[in-house]
């Protein structure tokens, strides 16, 4: 009986970083990166619709990058098992990230570099590994910001927390409180597991719950969704970045920068990271 489902494309070659990270991000276990495309893999169980429609999206959205995207198909074939339970580990190695970061999946036994912060997730169905633009450049302004912060006592909020890592990098940088927001029911629980793998339970409590939940006015707040989001939710994200607090953005395809950028005329763009397919915001409200 088949046990995963594999999903394969056309894609040029200048875009297939990109392409495999998304997915891998998006919970494959595993990304086969060819000529003019990718196959990847997904445990059948759990390739829900959601799943489909972000790939659908993104794919579709990519096509305004790299016209030659337009008309490829996605394709989804099922696979019966062949052990991916243990093949899928060499795909995920420990990365670096920003100055003080190292994230590693749990199989990892060493220890991380000298003067290097240890976060720990186990790679599932929750978008956030560490690995793809989006979450990257997210965890290196919650570093930036977290440093202007110290030693004072500040909270932050998580939306659309996925797998929970930057949750994790706020309370492990210091975050006396974090409030962590999803609503994919799957991302809760994996979120709260990488919670608890990494001893932060104290700091970090994740729900299952909308911005709509959420009452007062956070320090930092970081949103890696997508850009359609970010400006349906533009005026309660604003709320809920206190007086002189920071917002963190992404999950931004280039293209719709200045459209996110323009649903937030009261705070000021205080970084920008971008490579071709994608930005990050650092938005600061004034005091």
């Amino acid at each position: 009986m088949p046990t995963w489902l594999q999903l394969s494309f056309k894609a040029p070659p200048e875009a297939l970083d990109t392409v495999s990270n998304f997915l891998i991000e998006r919970g494959s276990p595993g990304v086969v990166i060819e000529k003019n495309g990718v196959r990847a893999f997904f445990p059948l169980a759990e390739a829900r619709g959601n799943l489909r429609r972000d790939i659908q999206n993104f794919h579709r959205a990519l096509g305004h990058i790299y016209p030659s995207l337009n008309g490829q198909p996605l394709r989804w074939a099922p696979l019966k098992d062949r052990n991916w339970n243990n093949s899928w580990r060499r795909f995920f190695a420990p990365i670096e990230v920003g100055r003080s970061l190292w994230i590693a999946p749990p199989w990892v036994r060493r220890s991380p570099p000298p003067g290097r912060q240890a976060i720990t997730v186990e790679p599932g169905m929750a978008f956030g590994t560490g690995t793809h633009f989006t979450t990257r450049t997210c965890l290196e302004f919650i570093e930036r910001v977290a440093a202007s912060l110290a030693p004072r006592r500040w909270i932050a909020l998580d939306l659309g927390t996925g797998s929970g890592i930057l949750a994790i990098a706020l309370a492990k940088l210091k975050a006396q409180k974090v409030l962590a927001l999803d609503l994919d029911p799957l991302a809760v629980k994996t979120a709260r597991d990488n919670v608890r793998r990494n001893r932060v339970s104290d700091f970090v409590t994740v729900r299952r719950a909308g911005l709509e939940s959420v009452s007062g006015s956070f320090d930092v707040v970081a949103a890696n969704l997508t850009a359609e989001t970010l400006i349906a939710l533009a005026q309660r994200l604003a709320r809920a970045v206190a007086p002189g607090g920071s917002l963190i953005v992404s999950g931004i395809l280039r293209p719709k920068t200045k459209s996110v950028l323009g649903k937030f005329p009261d705070m000021r763009l205080a970084h920008q990271k971008a490579d071709r397919e994608w930005s990050t915001l650092l938005l600061q409200k004034e005091t």
